[in-house]
């Protein structure tokens, strides 16, 4: 049995203290750690990407979990030398990059390995990472993350609701949604300003001629929710007239976040068919 220093020792000893440019907040709290890596489910079978790792929490509960092998990013070049500890400790089955999770593709680091993305994200760079994986979820068996809870909303945001939006509708459309836990400022250290959310995303089968509409889906959402307040003959009108709303059966006279996802998908068939594309 391979015993490790505390936590709160290794920040000491290499000196971590989290820096705001980078996101960091780590989390300290075995249990919750422990709870985050048990809501990513069997990891035995398939890789696993971390992302931010920091002095290396929740990679201590993945691997307790049994996980197979974990690939994990970190930019943050103290962390590494903290890291490599714990590598040395798990050779086979801990695998560290340097680097900015932006510039990676999942598929990249795994190749043809089934993967689970499990995470505490630094928040500074958690939206952006999620548009970049819906990109390609090919291989991608699920993605548990940690982030703030105001994400986790628009994520599993439904229409008629103020968080209902671009990322609501790609996110739903692309995968199953399910707010996990929250996990309150005082968990973390430093304390963020903001509750933190864990969010567990399973990608769905799509048919390669429905997925072929993402970037159409991915406009129309855009000129939409860039006006979001103003009725759909407005906001739309880049793309559509108010006669063409109306022949695909949709209210002109709607706002944004009234629309389902069946019906901006209706939007982007369209727009497929129109060949009109607006940068």
């Amino acid at each position: 049995m391979v015993i490790l220093p505390p936590l709160r020792e290794v920040i000491a000893r290499y000196g971590l203290h989290p820096k705001k440019n980078l996101g960091q907040n780590f989390l300290l709290d075995p249990a919750l750690l422990s709870r985050i890596a048990h809501a990513a489910g069997s990891l035995t079978d398939c890789s696993v990407l971390e992302i931010g790792p920091g002095p290396g929490g929740l990679t201590r509960a993945l691997l307790d979990q049994g996980s197979m092998h974990i690939t994990a990013i970190e930019q943050d070049e103290r962390c590494i030398a903290a890291l490599q500890e714990l590598q040395q400790q798990f050779p086979t089955r801990l695998t560290l990059i340097t680097g900015d999770a932006l510039t990676f593709k999942p598929q990249d680091l795994s190749k043809a390995t089934p993967t689970k993305i499990v995470a505490n994200l630094p928040y500074n760079i958690a939206t952006a990472l999620l548009l970049q994986w819906f990109q390609d979820l090919t291989n991608i068996l699920s993605i548990t993350i940690m982030l703030q809870k105001e994400v986790a909303l628009r994520l599993t945001a439904t229409p008629k609701t103020a968080d209902y939006g671009r990322l609501s509708i790609m996110a739903r459309w692309l995968c199953t949604v399910e707010r996990v836990f929250d996990i309150a400022p005082g968990s973390f250290f430093p304390p963020p300003k903001v509750t933190s959310s864990l969010v567990h995303l399973v990608p769905r089968v799509i048919p390669e001629n429905e997925r072929a509409l993402q970037p159409l889906l991915q406009q129309v959402t855009r000129v939409a929710f860039s006006q979001r307040r103003k009725m759909l003959r407005s906001a739309l009108k880049p793309l559509f007239t108010i006669d063409q709303l109306h022949k695909l059966d949709i209210t002109p006279e709607k706002r944004p976040e009234e629309l389902t996802i069946e019906e901006f998908l209706r939007l982007a068939q369209a727009l497929h068919g129109l060949a009109k594309i607006v940068t």
